[in-house]
This record gives C-alpha cells, structure tokens and sequence, in this order.
C-alpha cells in the first residue's frame, strides 16, 4: 500500500534451482515471444495500493486472478484493470475459498507482510512479497524456513538485486579490484514528508473511514484508534506498523554486497539517533528522524572481518579522497565500499581515472532477465529468483531489523546468530519476536 516509486536500488545475482512444476512446453501451445495458456500463472495481488498496484501491473503476461485490500478503494480501482478478478477484503477467506490461485504478490504494510506471507507458502502457493521482508527478526527466520520446506518460487522486491550494477560489483570484488573488502558504508535520505518520523502518537479519534476495515488493516499489530497519521503509505515510520528508513531500504542497498561477500550473521551491532534526544513518547513509538547503525561480521573463510555502517536521515560517512573536488557523493541513496587496495562508489572504481584504467574483469555471472521475470520464471520450473526467501531474502531482513533493535535499546548488541538471541541484553531480546494481537498468529 506504499505510492508508486520508479526502482532506482542496485544490488546483486540470482540463485540456484527452485522447484518444478509440469508445463506443457512453448512450442506447442505458444507463438513466438507469448505465454502459451498452459503456462499463465493465476496470481492473487494482497495490498494493491500504491506499489502492490504497479506489482501486478508488472507480469502482463500472467492472469490476475483476485484482488484483496482491506480498502474497497483500492479494489474498486483494481477490478477495473482486472474485470474478471475476484474481489476480496480478507486474504485469509481468499485463500481458503479461492481455488485457482497459484501465486500471491504481497504489497501491504510491513507488519501484515509475514503473516500473509506465511499463509500463503503453507498453502503451497508462489509468493512475491515487497520488502522488508518481515516486520520482525523472528518473523524473517521463520518465513525462511517455512519457505524452504515449502518449495515454492520465491522474491522479495528489493528490485535492484536484478540490476548490471549488482553483477558488476560482485565480479569486481573477485577480481580483487579494491582488495578485500573492510567496510561497506551505506545511506539513504528519505525526507519526512514522505516517511514520517520523530513525531507523538495522535491524540485526536477520527471515524473510521466507510472504505477502510481498519481491524484488518491492524492485523498482529497492537490496537490502535485509526488516524490517517497511519495511512496511507505514512504507517512506515511508526514502530507498530512499519521498519523506519533502514528497513524500507537496508534491503535494497545492501543485498549485493551480502551475496558479493556471502555475510552470514554479525556479532554485534549498535546504533546511535535522533531518538536519543527525545522523550519514550517519541522514541517508543517512531522510528528516527536520522541514525547511524554498525554491523560487525567475523572472518570467514579467506574472507577478512567486514564492518557495515548505514546511514539515513542526511548521515553521511567522510567523504573519500580518492573523489577528488566538485564530485557529488552519491545522491539521497548511495553506497561506499572500502577495501585493502582501493574503493569503489556505488559500482564504479574511484577515482574515475582508476576506473578508465581498470580492465574490466569478464561477466562470469548470469545476467538477469528483470526482476518479476525471475519469480515468474522460477514459479515455472526456472532457477531459482535472486531474491529468493530461503536462499537470501529472509536473512537478509533478518540482519537489517537486528539495526532496528539496536536503535531501540541504544545498546551495544552481541548477537548469536544460531540461536537467535542477544546475549548482553534481556531487553533487546523482547523486540525480536513481539507478542501478536490476539486472535492472530503465524503458524
């Protein structure tokens, strides 16, 4: 239910096999470059505000199927793209009484994305869902298993992972282009306006509007009065409801180099914000204006120590020599990798004459062939998507709301990773799984 944004992230490569479906093949049912019928997936769009809506735009060539939004707004708009789509307001009586949905694309509220996530893998069904992939650390873990048992194809939207840029990066780290890597920095302005935070919870109770099931609209989530300081689209810097800055685009920004440098969990992390200078009414209920989180990964293999530090709200790190005067860092989204012989911007070699000296190391990875067409490909016997839950996608989102908890608790966290707790601090470990709303559960 987010506004439609043009994709502009850049990240890395997809995976291996996914399962298999029985198809009948191309060449029997199909003409040149067209889906033959017996390939047409029926998709269900869950969330088809904003981006949901650009989503299921996004594979013409399968059938949409159903449509659910707890905001008849939305689907009103929707059945008239999709005539022959059912409508509906609650994703759970849609996939218990719709039969003919092979795959679900997911594009609500971040807090509503495990528990339709989970519904649907257990049911057997695809599932494309828009990032982060969770709301919470316990979630992604679980929807990482879940998903793998499930096997099923598989993708966050993080759409960037599908990008030459995401490709470039890898090959250049294993040509030993900069030397090993020993600090990704990472950042991302989104204005207020856009992404409100650092702000009291409303005190004022307004109707609920007649469009609007807002008890479905709450889900696990606690419950609140409704106030259009939610939604749409404002619920992503409220602590309830959405993941603050860091995790509406850690996701993006950092995919490619955790794939680059196969990261697996940190051993500690800890934060500093804006929320440091406010009252609990605040910090307890929004995420921050601006913060800085760091990340320390252990040695693995031939790999050395990495340190990731992110960035938002107008943080920056230092600016590097090696760009030389009157050249821009980046601009509200960028990415700065360090390593022993040199550093890249984004995923270029500065300075830029070191870039026009290098020799380009050979595309030794596959190319995608775009984002939704991987899931759609992968939904059809294909490889695996490049943001695949179990492969990626869920540990991914799992290391990025580890920022969150450190943001919250204004604590250096150690984190055991195997068994998923905070071993310094009791209290971290309360936001790694919160307690759900009665009446709604994961499993």
């Amino acid at each position: 239910m987010e506004p439609k944004r043009t994709p502009n992230r850049r990240h890395v490569m997809a995976g291996a096999a996914a399962a298999t479906v029985t198809i009948v093949s191309p060449h029997v049912l199909g003409g040149p470059g067209k889906t033959p019928p017996s390939e047409k997936l029926n998709i269900a769009g869950v969330g088809i505000g904003g981006k949901g809506y650009h989503d299921v735009r996004s594979v013409p060539t399968e059938n949409i199927v159903a449509l659910c939004d707890v905001d008849s707004n939305y689907t009103r708009r929707g059945a008239k793209l999709f005539p022959k789509a059912r409508v509906w307001t609650d994703y759970r009586k849609m996939l218990d009484q719709q039969k003919d949905i092979d795959a679900v694309m997911i594009a609500t509220p971040d807090h509503t994305h495990a528990v339709i996530t989970m519904a649907a893998l257990q049911r057997g069904k695809h599932v494309f869902c828009q990032k982060p992939l969770t709301h919470s650390v316990y979630e992604a873990r679980q929807i990482g298993i879940a998903a793998g048992k499930a096997k099923v194809a598989t993708q966050m939207g993080n759409q960037g992972q599908a990008g030459e840029g995401a490709r470039l990066l890898a090959e250049f780290i294993a040509d030993g282009a900069i030397g090993a890597v020993r600090e990704v920095h990472a950042w991302s302005n989104r204005k207020r306006r856009i992404s409100p935070r650092g702000i009291p919870r409303p005190a004022s109770r307004p109707a609920v509007p007649a469009n609007l099931d807002w008890d479905l609209w709450l889900g696990p989530a606690p419950q609140r009065p409704y106030h259009p300081a939610y939604l749409p689209f404002r619920w992503r810097g409220w602590w309830d409801f959405g993941t603050g800055v860091l995790g509406d685009i850690g996701c993006h920004q950092l995919s490619a180099i955790f794939k680059a440098l196969t990261l697996g969990h940190p051993t500690w992390v800890e934060a500093c914000s804006s929320n440091d200078q406010v009252g609990p009414e605040i910090a307890n209920e929004t995420a921050p204006v601006s913060s800085i989180v760091r990340y320390q990964f252990p040695a693995e293999g031939k790999r050395p120590p990495v340190k990731i530090i992110w960035y938002d709200g107008g943080m920056m790190p230092p600016r590097p020599e090696e760009l030389g005067p009157g050249r821009r860092m980046g601009g509200g989204d960028g990415n700065l990798y360090v390593g022993d012989k040199g550093k890249m911007l984004g995923y270029r070699l500065i300075p830029e004459s070191r870039m026009r000296a290098y020799k380009r190391p050979p595309k030794t990875l596959p190319r995608s062939p775009g984002h939704y067409r991987e899931w759609l490909d992968a939904c059809k016997g294909g490889k695996a998507a490049g943001s695949d839950f179990a492969k990626h996608a869920a540990h991914l989102a799992e290391v990025v709301l580890l920022g969150n908890i450190a943001i919250r608790t204004r604590q250096k966290l150690h984190w055991d990773g195997q068994n998923m707790r905070f071993t310094n601090c009791p209290k971290a470990n309360e936001y790694i799984n919160p307690p759900y709303r009665k009446g709604w559960k994961l499993m």
